[in-house]
């Protein structure tokens, strides 16, 4: 949704508060400037979209914050226990082939990929699409927005990615080259065979 007040340089969603600021081309941020201004920035939420327009997005409320370490224990529990790769929270940077900075709420590299960047490219954000991206769905988040980044995700390169909507108690499945699958109501999903072995438990989700 867009604020019905808008100009040239920013916009805000007024139901999400997610200020967009549209930079170019009085200013070109790159992907290192922009590891840069997050660094003096810390208290803040911020992606960069393909066009180069920044994302500022609010924190998350204590339920979203609550559900998502819980995401993300369960599936870094597997991935030690796996060793196939590497998990990520969401305070990861991810400079996905398009140019856009992302920052999936959980997501997971294989470890020959994660291995094969140096260790310069392991401190800033990490210069690849994760094969493996969850996002989840907070009450003031449009869904409409999440969609675009899950489908900008499978464009990049990811390999499975899951829309997780703790409110309708659905989740989104998205794989290449294949028609998004909804599931209601699931107590627990797979990962296989993406994420060999791994399934997340929705009980402690929903």
């Amino acid at each position: 949704m867009r604020s019905a007040t808008r100009d040239k340089y920013a916009e805000v969603d007024p139901v999400a508060q997610r200020f967009t600021v549209h930079l170019k081309p009085v200013v070109e941020l790159t992907p290192n400037r922009f590891f840069e201004l997050a660094g003096i920035n810390r208290d803040l939420r911020m992606e960069l979209t393909a066009g180069g327009e920044l994302i500022v997005m609010p924190p998350a409320g204590g339920g979203t914050g609550s559900r998502n370490a819980e995401i993300t224990l369960q599936l870094g529990m597997w991935a030690k226990q796996n060793g196939a790769g590497t998990t990520f929270d969401s305070s990861t940077g991810f400079t996905l082939p398009n140019g856009a900075v992302r920052s999936p709420d959980a997501s997971w590299v294989e470890r020959s990929r994660w291995e094969a960047l140096t260790d310069e490219q392991r401190r800033k954000f990490v210069p690849l699409c994760p094969d493996f991206v969850i996002e989840l769905r907070s009450p003031t988040d449009s869904l409409s927005i999440l969609q675009d980044k899950m489908q900008e995700y499978l464009d990049n390169g990811a390999k499975l990615g899951w829309l997780i909507d703790p409110e309708q108690k659905r989740v989104h499945v998205y794989r290449p080259q294949t028609e998004f699958q909804e599931l209601e109501n699931q107590i627990e999903i797979s990962g296989d065979p993406v994420l060999s072995g791994f399934v997340l438990d929705l009980r402690e989700i929903w």
